[in-house]
């Protein structure tokens, strides 16, 4: 058993994009395979996601959370746990801290994002939202070479707290919103991206619309971007862009993956002045990749872990 220590001590920021990068392009040969991820609602607290994956010899089950009040009761939003299992005999290896796991390839989703879609002179970052998934994204986009940043979220502590450790600035969310690269990780409960903060050339992450209903970017917004996702199934059924299928305001066939980009099959940024956007809802390949290299850092002597026998 391997606990949220040994999973940042095993794995890096750089590292996490790397093993994410790996992930969207073995993913979108056909090497790794996914199904759909099951929510199984449990109202009006929030709900539970279970999310399958095989590649490289591995097989993952990941069984996770989403309880956006949990902050008011002094718990997480995100817990859960990852079973890694062996594909070629069955075998239960490791069970594994799921929110580090989902930190980590989430912030990771929005720095590679942001390597593959934002201009080439894009260097400064917005940060919406500075609670755990937010600043994670902000330590991968650091790790990636992108800021200075600016910090914003209702909680000003939080905000400090973030810009303090990487060197940035907290400010309002406007003016994060105003930045070459900006990522929203917020309950998705309303926009935080806005038309009129758009400017030519940006690129916007969207991490925190993961459920149909959610939604962090305006939609007049949205009309005036050119739109990729992780994976277009589930984006167009439970991501950021689902409001606006939904709407009529874009369609499916608009969006582009971001792993096709990554092999070549699919273009991405089309000029210097295009407004991109990427819609990040959580794969579980990714999780599959960040749990393989923390594996590996365990089998190696680089981490421990607790064992346990059934």
């Amino acid at each position: 058993m391997l606990d949220a220590s040994a999973v940042l001590a095993a794995v890096s920021p750089t590292q996490a994009i790397e093993r994410t990068r790996l992930a969207f392009e073995r993913h979108a040969r056909g090497e790794w395979e996914m199904p759909a991820k099951v929510y199984l609602e449990a109202p009006p607290n929030g709900d539970f996601r279970a999310m399958p994956a095989r590649g490289d010899g591995f097989a993952l089950l990941k069984w996770v959370t989403s309880f956006p009040r949990n902050p008011e009761r002094g718990l997480p939003v995100v817990a859960g746990a990852l079973l890694l299992s062996s594909a070629e005999t069955g075998e239960l290896l490791a069970i594994i801290d799921c929110a580090s796991i989902t930190s980590l390839r989430t912030g990771a989703g929005a720095a590679l994002s942001a390597q593959v879609l934002a201009a080439d002179r894009a260097s400064t970052a917005g940060i919406i939202g500075c609670g755990v998934n937010g600043a994670w994204a902000a330590r991968c986009l650091a790790a990636a070479g992108y800021g200075p940043g600016v910090c914003a979220d209702r909680r000003a502590e939080a905000a400090t707290a973030l810009a303090d450790e990487l060197g940035w600035k907290m400010g309002e969310r406007s003016e994060a919103a105003r930045q070459d690269v900006v990522v929203s990780v917020t309950p998705g409960a309303e926009p935080v991206i806005l038309a009129a903060d758009l400017r030519p050339g940006q690129h916007l992450a969207a991490l925190g619309a993961d459920a149909a209903g959610k939604a962090e970017v305006e939609l007049a917004a949205v009309r005036r971007c050119r739109l990729f996702c992780d994976e277009r199934e589930q984006a167009s059924a439970g991501g950021e862009l689902a409001n606006g299928i939904g709407e009529g305001v874009v369609s499916a066939a608009e969006l582009t993956q971001l792993g096709d980009v990554l092999i070549g099959r699919a273009a991405g940024r089309a000029s210097s002045e295009e407004v991109t956007l990427f819609d990040s809802t959580g794969l579980a390949i990714q999780d599959l990749a960040i749990a393989i290299a923390v594996y590996d850092a365990w089998r190696d002597g680089v981490v421990g872990g607790q064992s346990v026998t059934f």
